[in-house]
């Protein structure tokens, strides 16, 4: 038997009938059958005579949130040896975690980047600002954008209704929309390959074949999992759906992404009139001064870095609580899950985010190296990062989730979610990335739509555009804009789904048999569409 391997064994029934042991284990050898395995012709084990009884504890509340198993995971021979607590740092189980701040230093480095942009603003920044301002409005020519104001704020009406009822649709038909969008996916690179040829880009068009090929032979290999996609697909739903109040914070911390973009744009506008770029007495022009701009961008990635992750470990801890305490899912959920990202768990997703933020910024920094000489060695830099910063994002994705379930620091979360996936056999379902074609495909038709409708405004509100700029075209202009709204509006809520799904895939090998017990008929289907897949996973 797998020694990490969960097992609940149900509450003793009548003497007519059995009891069932269920395990969730891809490399378990022996064990005890279930229903599903019936159906689907598995072998029998009988364990029922020698499995002790137990009764159902109340959840472990860590943090505030109930997640740690209340059900024995360790073999029976551990079992038997002795009665003691499973070890809380042992490899691939989550363990709920001592209340207290984890990775400190990291928060400290974030407030005192914020705390020197801040500065920058009021020493360099509101110079340069009132003098951006003032040279607009002497070259405004009376242009007035209120047309453009009273339209953005109608199709964002309209792309947060659309958004929202993508939600339902998901949970109605999650299995239809990945069929969907896969089949778009692959149209979509079929156009372009046609396109290539058709404006006569021959290796244009080659590529364009190899990239078709390889995306239909893709789309053979994963047709089968897709019905376990979409049940982890709705099951996320459902969370997000009892938990409603996680994509208001989502909103709200879009809202604060703007705000700093705002700030540090001004703050850069200013330091770079005085420090980036210094004057040359001997040569006529200028040179940037790379350590400070090195620094800028780092100061920009590091903090959207950490709220774009505060997010998803805002989601994780929500989701959570759902999966293992589903009677204290709601706003409450939410507003604990929020505190103790902002507090607790506050510097472990800092230390992750400022990870990914150096490296974005040392590409920033490629990027604007371009123009200068060794154009050839900057291109092949800009790769090699742009491939370390995918992998590590990649690798955030599920540490955050281990970092908002249980409150582990940065370095233990990304130790414990490694360890369970290599343990449990969970290389191919990480790698299944349907669901992203979902999110993307119904992104991309709320974008539409608000864009036939932003053309409506434009050719229907004649009076709100009378000075505005674009006049002659304006129907584009709007239908542009609303393109554009929609599309980020219905991705802000995808991507919160997204990181439900990533919760729900850890939640599943960490905790089977508190999902049984809280939500049966999501268990079974999930388990059901597991076994199809996986017949011989213990599951």
């Amino acid at each position: 038997l797998n020694p990490y391997l969960t097992r609940k064994n149900q509450i003793k029934k009548s003497s007519s009938q059995k009891s069932s042991v269920f395990f969730v284990s891809p490399n378990a050898a022996t064990r005890p059958k279930s229903n599903y395995e019936q159906d689907l012709g598995s072998r029998e084990h009988s364990l029922s005579s020698e499995a002790p009884e137990k009764t159902m504890e109340g959840p472990t509340v860590v943090q505030g949130t109930a997640v740690a198993s209340p059900y024995d995971h360790r073999t029976k021979q551990e079992s038997a040896s002795q009665n003691e607590t499973r070890d809380p740092t042992g490899p691939g189980v989550g363990a709920k975690q001592e209340t207290r701040c984890r990775d400190p230093i990291f928060a400290f480095l974030l407030y005192g980047n914020v705390a020197a942009i801040v500065a920058l603003v009021f020493i360099y920044g509101t110079d340069a600002f009132y003098t951006s301002v003032d040279e607009n409005q002497q070259t405004q020519d009376g242009y007035d954008y209120s047309g453009y104001i009273y339209s953005v704020l109608v199709l964002g009406l309209f792309a947060i209704i659309f958004s929202g009822l993508s939600l339902p649709l998901m949970m109605c038909i999650p299995e239809l929309l990945i069929k969907m969008s896969l089949f778009f996916m692959l149209g979509l690179s079929a156009a372009m390959m046609v396109m290539s040829f058709v404006t006569g880009n021959i290796i244009g068009g080659i590529i364009g074949v190899i990239f078709f090929l390889i995306f239909l032979c893709y789309a053979k290999a994963v047709w089968s999992r897709i019905p376990f996609a979409s049940v982890n697909l709705l099951t996320a739903c459902t969370a997000i759906r009892k938990n409603f109040c996680v994509i208001f914070v989502a909103y709200f911390f879009i809202a604060l992404a703007l705000g700093w973009s705002l700030l540090w744009a001004v703050a850069l506008s200013g330091v770079s009139n005085k420090v980036i770029v210094e004057s040359d007495t001997l040569n006529a022009g200028n040179q940037v001064n790379w350590g400070y701009l090195f620094l800028l961008f780092l100061s920009y990635f590091f903090t959207h870095q950490v709220i774009q992750n505060t997010t998803h470990c805002v989601v994780a801890g929500t989701v959570g609580t759902w999966w293992f305490s589903p009677g204290d899912s709601g706003c409450g959920a939410v507003m604990g899950s929020l505190v103790r990202s902002l507090t607790t768990s506050f510097g472990s997703i800092c230390f992750g985010s400022l990870l990914v933020a150096i490296i974005q910024a040392t590409r920033a920094l490629a990027n604007a190296a371009r123009d200068n000489e060794n154009q050839i060695l900057v291109c092949i830099a800009q790769c090699i990062l742009s491939c370390l910063e995918s992998l590590l994002e990649y690798f955030n994705k599920w540490a955050f989730v281990y970092v908002g379930l249980y409150g582990y620091s940065y370095l233990e979360a990304g130790k414990n979610v490694i360890t369970l996936f290599k343990n449990r056999g969970w290389e191919a379902i990480i790698a299944d990335d349907l669901i992203g074609n979902v999110f993307f495909f119904l992104s991309l038709c709320v974008g539409l739509i608000c864009a036939a409708i932003g053309y409506a405004l434009g050719a229907g509100q004649d009076q709100w555009f009378v000075n505005a700029p674009l006049n002659s075209d304006i129907e584009y202009a709007v239908s542009v804009l609303g393109f554009i709204v929609g599309l980020v509006l219905t991705s802000i809520l995808m991507s919160t789904i997204a990181s439900a799904v990533n919760t729900v895939i850890v939640c599943f090998a960490e905790g089977p048999a508190e999902f049984e017990a809280n939500h049966p008929e999501l268990s079974a289907k999930m388990r059901e569409t597991w076994l199809a897949f996986y017949p011989n996973c213990g599951c």
